[in-house]
Parts: structure tokens; sequence; C-alpha cells
């Protein structure tokens, strides 16, 4: 049952990449072969990924900008997919209105305030249908934080429970209940879309 299931989000969404494009956009240090990204990555061709040179400094701006270059070489509406740091700048690039962003899936996100992002990072609704993925004991957000974020964003949140930085190192690999979300998050996009013809 939990195939099949798999099986027909996995056509949705290779569906849904004929009219959007789907970006990984990972946090600090990007993501590795073990994390949940990579996997999807591996998974669909669909896949776009940000890249930079330096993952290791925490510049929301350099975040940005990789964004900004990727989604300028691409004609169709953007789902963005931000783990981390990465959800920040998905956020601060939905909130600059300078792409057609279609929907956000916010895994983990950081606390702007760690990095001092906190004046670049939109505090008001992202106005595209967004979901926030948390954990009650992710050490790079408190849980409460996440629920006060995604109510800033008018974001859907996910609770997961107990499941860390939901990254490589908290067991998140192939994970395809995220794959589950996304599906659900293209809905309502589509929907969205639907009502603002």
């Amino acid at each position: 049952m939990e195939f099949d299931h798999m099986r027909e989000v996995d056509a949705a969404l290779m569906e849904a990449s004929t009219r959007y494009s789907f970006v990984l956009v990972p946090g600090l240090y990007d993501s590795g072969p073990e994390h949940w990204q990579s996997f999807w990555q591996a998974r669909h061709p669909f896949w776009l990924r940000i890249a930079q040179s330096n993952w290791n400094v925490p510049d929301i701006d350099r975040w940005v900008g990789a964004v900004r270059r990727l989604l300028g070489q691409r004609a169709r509406p953007a789902i963005l997919v931000g783990h981390s740091f990465g959800a920040l700048a998905s956020c601060c690039v939905a909130g600059d209105r300078s792409h057609d962003i279609a929907g956000l899936m916010l895994v983990a996100p950081a606390e702007p305030s760690r990095f001092e992002a906190e004046e670049r990072v939109p505090s008001l609704a992202l106005g595209v249908p967004a979901v926030v993925v948390a954990s009650h004991n992710d050490p790079v957000m408190r849980f409460p934080r996440a629920v006060h974020w995604s109510g800033v964003w008018q974001a859907d949140l996910v609770d997961l429970g107990e499941a860390g930085h939901i990254n490589a190192e908290a067991g998140f690999g192939p994970w395809p209940y995220g794959l589950r979300i996304l599906h659900a998050l293209v809905g309502h996009i589509e929907a969205a879309r639907i009502q603002g013809q």
C-alpha cells in the first residue's frame, strides 16, 4: 500500500515538473550524500539545485544570490525546497517578489537571529502557499519559534515530533514522507493558482 502511494506521489511530482521548476536550496555546508535533499535529487531527474563557491559562510545575501542566479535561467514558476539556512534564503527570495515563486517547502528553518539575518528575513506573509516542517528538538530553531514563524509567514505547519534538525544526522535519508508533504503542497499551489485566475 505504501509503495503504491509513493508511486502515485512520484508520478504526480513528475507531471507537475512540466509546469514548475523544483529547486533544492541546501543550508550551511551544503547537503551531503546521505541527506534527504541529495536522495531526492537522485530519485527524480527534474530537480535543480543551487550552486555556490563557499557553503561555509552564513551570508544570507550569498544564498539569495545563488537562488536568483538559478531562477534567472528558468521561465517556469519555481517551488523552492529549502533546508535550515536555505529555508531562510528561500523566504527572502519569495519576499522580494523578484522571481515567480509558486510555493515554498521550508524544512527545519534556522532561527534568523542566530545568523544576524533577522532584518533580511521577511516578517510578513510570504504571499504564496508554503509549509514549515519543524521538530521539537531542533537545535537550530526551538519549536515555539517555528510555530511563530509559520504564523508570520502564513505557512502550514507540519510537526514531526522529536526529529532533530531533520537532516542526515537525525536519520533523514530518502524521507518518502517529505515527498508526500511536497505533493500536498503542489496541490495547494494548483488550487491557489486556479483561484487566482
